[in-house]
């Protein structure tokens, strides 16, 4: 199971949670992009309690090369594959929408014009 799918449409504080004590290595590096993510949001103006974690992906990233010795002379090569994640919060709407308000206008009948 994937890391960003655990935490894909949750609420910021139960992402926290998961985060916290998710026993994988990039739980820590995820922890930190959210509260990144959580910062920005309130420094915007926004409040922290109705956020959620609206979208996040993760792309493949840039690959490092590098040389490692192994028996009768060869070598081979090692691929350090980084990743690029996308996050993005959005914001819960707790309160149901108020419903629109109808009009009051009251249905006239017109009467059939007169044929002559």
């Amino acid at each position: 199971m994937l890391v960003a799918d655990l935490i894909r449409g949750k609420s910021v504080a139960a992402a926290r949670q998961a985060l916290l004590y998710l026993p994988k290595k990039s739980s820590p590096a995820l922890g930190k992009l959210l509260d990144s993510a959580i910062a920005n949001a309130s420094s915007v103006g926004g409040s922290v309690d109705n956020l959620f974690v609206k979208t996040i992906t993760v792309n493949k990233g840039a690959v490092m090369r590098r040389a490692r010795p192994f028996g009768r002379g060869r070598s081979g090569t090692l691929r350090k594959t980084m990743s690029i994640v996308f996050l993005e919060l959005g914001i819960s709407a707790k309160a149901p929408k108020p419903a629109k308000a109808r009009s009051a206008k009251k249905a006239v009948k017109k009467a059939p014009a007169a044929t002559k």
